[in-house]
């Protein structure tokens, strides 16, 4: 059985103890007393969906899983989950349209809770040249995509203090999510060849990401962008990863292709 399919009291528990925070700490939070999120976790008390939603915004817990809270306690999702090519996801999709194609000649592309590609402008099949046609078969992964030694990773001339920042994000997001798939992947990524970064902390404020194409080395910073407030499942799962250039030799290519 997995964490969604538990009984609603045994997922508040989960993600309480996943936040650390004891039964009086998120009893503050709620404004109910210590007993009264006791008798919720243990089953003793049936959770009204106010306060599995109020609960769900104190524990910080993904909108995916709440509405798998609510489920377990026997009311309807709260959070709708559309498609990018929904009627209603019209504006979000014009909006990741507009964003992509502006950032040209950069590349950006959009991924999923997992890391699966959404969508991306053309400029990306610059980074992807090269990798293993199943590789980019859909949904391909990104994270597997830089890190596998039939995708980009013999192209990254800085692999292994990439690798180890993409492992260390990739921890940062499974404490936020707890997402077990999430999980598995890391430990597949961790598996590649790669080395070990003995990089000394420096003066560079970012990790950037170095990959050889052609004749040129290129280096780029990413920035993730997000939706604010997302009220929709998907929106709230979707980060667009947008690349700058990081040095005046990948600006020069970018607008001259030489």
């Amino acid at each position: 059985m997995t964490r969604t399919q538990q009984p609603v009291g045994d997922q508040i528990r989960w993600w309480r103890g996943h936040r650390r925070m004891t039964q009086l700490d998120l009893a503050n939070r709620a404004e109910v007393s210590t007993r009264h999120v006791s008798f919720l976790e243990t089953g003793r008390a049936r959770p009204t969906r106010a306060m599995l939603l109020r609960l769900g915004e104190h524990l910080d817990i993904p909108l995916r899983d709440r509405n798998a809270m609510l489920l377990a306690a026997g009311f309807a999702p709260a959070f709708p989950e559309h498609t990018l090519t929904d009627m209603p996801m019209a504006v979000v999709s014009d909006a990741i349209r507009t964003l992509l194609a502006a950032h040209a000649p950069m590349p950006a592309l959009v991924v999923d809770r997992h890391w699966n590609l959404v969508d991306a402008n053309d400029t990306v099949a610059l980074l992807t040249a090269g990798a293993d046609a199943r590789l980019l078969e859909p949904p391909a992964n990104v994270l597997r995509l830089s890190l596998h030694p039939d995708g980009m990773a013999p192209r990254i001339t800085d692999l292994a203090q990439w690798r180890a920042h993409v492992l260390h994000r990739l921890d940062r997001q499974i404490e936020a999510t707890g997402d077990d798939e999430l999980r598995r992947l890391r430990v597949e990524l961790a598996g590649y060849p790669g080395g070990v970064d003995t990089t000394e902390p420096g003066p560079s404020l970012v990790v950037p990401l170095r990959v050889r194409v052609g004749d040129h080395d290129l280096s780029f910073v990413s920035t993730t962008t997000v939706f604010g407030t997302p009220l929709d499942v998907a929106v709230s799962e979707l980060a667009i990863e947008t690349f700058f250039p990081a040095d005046a030799v990948t600006s020069e290519y970018l607008a001259t292709g030489t």
